[in-house]
């Protein structure tokens, strides 16, 4: 029997993937777009989906895992916009609707580390936990928490980079470069901070580079914030800056050391690496794109 198909996007700042995908195991086919123009990028992604169709059949919905801020209220005149972004030409872009319109599909859309938060509840690293909070720490830094299967949402989605953190003694004179806040978490430990601070990503810096235990520091402060708000199963820290050699283990120690055995998870239990590896945030939008089928049959 043929499994139904699901039109996904991981919408990103840098580059956009579309793909044809019938369960987290069955990822058909993908593409790649640079992120350009609202015009030019959703144009292309809305030309090969139309495409894929011909080759993998009708598709059911569609899931838009997409870099924000966002509109999620279904009930606000402007769901489905990225709003204010820093992402020059795409403020007020009616993402979700124009999409939703050109193919006539019902359309699941939410962050991209909300999309990722839930792949990895579902399929991931996060399954069989209560509450889990995936972040990634890359370009910006990011993050969703799953309670009871559902992303959290209040007022509007999470912004868990945008805390603010204790500064490292030997880490007082860098302003950071948040726009809005200087000196919060993506403002001192996002790929960018740490370039602007020392010239290099941390994966290129000496292990014994004093960077290292300054960024496990601040991200090991986020992780004991978050025990502290929701004790959460798993804190499952993705995006490039993860990708250095032993940094995950710098910041297990840290946060257990911050923790003082206070909490009922260990730090250096709960924090692991994505189960999905690169294909979370597509797969988000896959579990988005279920969702909205599931919630309109």
């Amino acid at each position: 029997m043929s499994r139904t198909v699901f039109g996904c996007i991981e919408a990103g700042g840098t580059k956009f993937v579309a793909g044809i995908v019938a369960g987290p195991d069955d990822i058909r086919e993908t593409a790649r777009f640079d992120t350009t123009t609202p015009q030019e990028t959703i144009g292309a992604t809305l030309d090969w989906l139309r495409a894929a169709q011909d080759r993998h059949g009708a598709l059911a919905a569609i899931g838009i895992a997409s870099f924000g801020p966002l509109e999620l209220d279904r009930q606000a005149p402007d769901w489905g916009h990225i709003t204010a972004t820093t992402k020059k030409g795409w403020s007020n872009t009616d993402f979700a609707g124009l999409i939703g319109r050109a193919l006539d599909l019902p359309v699941g859309f939410d962050t991209d580390v909300n999309g990722a938060a839930l792949a990895e509840s579902r399929w991931g690293a996060g399954q069989g936990k209560p509450a889990s909070v995936y972040i990634t720490i890359g370009t910006g830094i990011g993050g969703g928490a799953i309670v009871d299967g559902k992303p959290l949402q209040g007022l509007s989605h999470p912004e868990m980079g945008h805390i603010r953190v204790p500064r490292h003694p030997l880490d007082t004179a860098f302003p950071g470069i948040c726009p809005f806040h200087g000196d919060c978490l993506e403002g001192l430990a996002s790929g960018p901070a740490i370039k602007a601070r020392w010239g290099a990503s941390l994966s290129e810096l000496p292990s014994d580079h004093e960077a290292h235990d300054i960024v496990a520091w601040y991200l090991a402060h986020m992780v004991v914030t978050l025990q502290s708000i929701m004790e959460p199963g798993c804190v499952i820290l993705g995006g490039g800056v993860t990708g250095t050699p032993a940094l995950l283990d710098r910041i297990r120690a840290q946060a257990d050391k911050l923790g003082g055995g206070y909490f009922r998870g260990r730090a250096s239990d709960i924090i692991v690496a994505p189960g999905l590896g690169d294909k979370a945030g597509l797969l988000g939008g896959l579990a988005l794109a279920q969702d909205i089928l599931t919630s309109t049959i």
